[in-house]
Parts: C-alpha cells; structure tokens; sequence
C-alpha cells in the first residue's frame, strides 16, 4: 500500500468516524502495511503515534465492539501510563542485553521483541505482549529491523564482541576518572533550500508550509556537512556544520572546535580524551590524514588521545547516531533547512526530556579533497596501537 493509498482511504473514512474509530482505523491501517507502518499513518493522519498504538491495543484487546468512545473518567489508559517506567526499563535492557552489565555505556543488543518481553516480565513483573514492545521501541525511533542488521553481508569479525567489550570497558574506566568521552560521526549532507523535510510541524489549519516541488540541489545555496560530537559524560551534542567537503581534516578540526568552544571549559582538569568512531568515512582507521591530524591535536592540546573504531557493519551502534543524529531529525521534522542560519538555530534548539543540549557552529574553512599524508610525515606520528587489535585501538600523545 503507498502513501497516497494511505491517504486516500484516510480522507475517505476519517470524517465519518468517531474518536475511537479514527484511532482504531489508524491502528488497522499500520498493522496492514506492516513495518514502518506507525511512522507512515502518523505522518499522513497527524494523530500522535500513542494514539495510533492506544488503536493497535484496542484491536488486540478486541475493544473494537465497545460502544462507548470514552471509560467513565477518561480515556484508555495507555501501557506507558499504568507502567510508567516501562521505556526506561525497554532501554534498560536494551543497553544491558549482550553481557547483562547495567553501567554499560555501549547500547547493543541482541534481543528479539520477545526476548525483551520476557525480561519485562521477570524483571519488573511488567506483562505486555511482544507486538507492544515493538510499538514502544517504534515510537521512540528504534527500528524493528536493527537486530536483524547485525546480519551482516558476508561473515561478521570473529572479535566483533571483543572490540565492543574493549570499547565499554575503556570508556567506563574513562567516565569514572573524570575524563572525557566523546562518540563522532558525519551526519548525511543536507540541500539547503525550501525544500520538503520529512516529518510533520504544528501549523495554523489550511497554512501548511509551501516548499518547492523538486528536490534539485540549488548551486547558490549548495549543501551542509553536520559533523556530530556527543559526549557521553554530559549527555551534550556539539555539531560543526561545514559547508565544504567531508574529509579527515573536517573530522578532526570539527573535535578540535569542541574542545576550545565546549570540552576544555568543561572538563578542565583533563589530561585525556577517548574518541569512540566508525570503521569508515573521514574518520576511518585506515586513513592517514585522520590520524596525522588528530597527532597534531594532541601536540596543540597537550591531551593523550586515545581511539577506537566500531567493527565493520556496526556503525548503528555509534552513541551519536541515536543519543544527538535522531533529536536532531525531530527538531527540523517538516522545516525546510533555507539557509545556514535557520540550521544552525534549529540543530541548536534541539533538547530532549533527559536532558541533552546540542551548539551548533558554522565552519567557513574549505577542506580539499585528495590532501595526503607523505611516508616521512606519517612514520613521525607518535601513535601508540593498542595489543588488542591495534588498526581498531591507538593513541597518541604530545
């Protein structure tokens, strides 16, 4: 079923319908289209997603046949409402899932929707069906599809969990001693215009935002490289916005600007700092450039910085992709990016109920494509590479 299907049976029925039937024709309408069904019917009926799940329950429960719209003294009491706790506990065991360690600072599970049920239940006698679980994770932007995506194509590496436990073990130890932790990563390039944003934003009735009808990068405007740091110590976001290319000098510079506009204020007495990445992109453990500049980091800081690069094919499990990336999809959901100026106000108004705060800062410099590090230049770089899988695990010191 596409979406103009969707909305087209919408705006047939909708009018015609009850409180209680909108929601229980929304909650059928998801199951029908299946994965990424909530995410679709709430996009195109406006009705929040807890409404769309509070249908799907009436339809399990078969509530359907109830004629009142309403229990006397209010509305069905949702999941999240009777267990209030539930999400925390859902990203609890989430995090905790593989080695069961509840300081782990690395989320990565392998548990399936009835895995989580399960622990739900025995942990904190918590009874709701599998199909819910995946309701709740859905509404929180967790996709249904990430523990099948530890599939990888071809054979994962046999030090995969290895590397995971290096990374928790080392990061824990960091945080503990007062020592920042920051997770980085390129988030994709956004066109600059008054172009369409997926998503939805609250607007007067019948004044829905115009934007143009084709998504042709517009040359004068050109694009924007948000280069995310998130730190894991404060639970804060800083995002370099380049207009340039996505490159190791971009990479490095984009923490370099952290440190003196926020980490240096912040963790004065630091003597190191732990940079958790990708295997690949412009912070990749294979390029030169990436590791001559971030050398020249620590000489300029006088900081011991110490790496370490997620395994190949596990790059969702990157802090910054669902700790700072996805809070700032939702700040900009249905806001056109116009201009530089309107981005970097909405990644900065960008906040969540746990207390995250994103700054953003626009980087003028232009970063060649193609600079390269010489044989001399490289074999001067005072790395250190770790016993553990030393192309994964390196420092450097001044």
């Amino acid at each position: 079923m596409t979406r103009q299907e969707v909305e087209r049976l919408w705006n047939i029925m909708s009018e015609s319908l009850d409180e209680k039937q909108r929601r229980i024709y929304a909650g059928a309408l998801a199951n029908q289209l299946g994965y990424g069904g909530l995410v679709l019917v709430h996009e195109v009926t406006g009705l929040a997603r807890n409404t769309i799940i509070a249908g799907k329950i009436d339809i399990e429960n078969n509530a359907v046949s109830n004629a009142r719209i309403r229990a006397t003294g209010g509305g069905r009491k949702l999941v999240e409402e009777n267990n209030p706790e539930i999400v925390d506990n859902i990203i609890k065991i989430i995090d905790d899932s593989t080695y069961g360690d509840p300081t782990k600072i690395l989320s990565y599970t392998t548990e399936s929707l009835r895995s989580i049920q399960k622990k739900l239940e025995d942990e904190y006698s918590i009874k709701i069906s599998h199909r819910i679980v995946g309701e709740i994770l859905e509404s929180l932007d967790y996709s249904k599809q990430a523990n099948q995506k530890m599939l990888q194509i071809g054979e994962q590496h046999p030090d995969r969990n290895e590397q995971f436990e290096h990374i928790n073990t080392t990061a824990k130890s960091f945080i503990e001693n007062g020592q920042p932790v920051i997770s980085v990563d390129t988030k994709k390039k956004e066109n600059l215009g008054n172009f369409a944003n997926k998503g939805k934003e609250y607007r007067n009735k019948k004044e829905s935002r115009k934007v143009l009808d084709h998504d042709f990068p517009i040359e004068e405007l050109g694009k924007v490289v948000p280069y995310g740091v998130y730190n894991l110590n404060k639970n804060t976001g800083f995002v370099n916005l380049g207009t340039s290319h996505d490159t190791a000098e971009f990479a490095v510079n984009s923490v370099s600007i952290w440190w003196e506009t926020v980490g240096k204020n912040t963790f004065p007495n630091a003597t190191k700092l732990y940079i958790t990445c990708d295997c690949g992109g412009s912070n990749g453990y294979r390029l030169r450039m990436w590791k001559w500049e971030l050398w020249q980091l620590a000489i300029r800081t006088g900081l011991e910085i110490h790496v370490s690069h997620y395994p190949p094919g596990t790059s969702k499990w990157n802090k910054v992709e669902h700790r700072l990336f996805c809070y700032i999809s939702k700040s900009w959901a249905g806001k056109p990016l116009i201009d530089i100026e309107t981005t970097v106000k909405l990644i900065s108004s960008t906040s969540t109920t746990k207390g995250l705060s994103v700054i953003c800062k626009h980087d003028e410099n232009i970063y060649e494509l193609g600079q390269k590090v010489n044989d001399s230049d490289f074999d001067s770089i005072g790395i250190s590479n770790n016993d553990f899988h030393g192309e994964w695990n390196y420092s450097f010191s001044s």
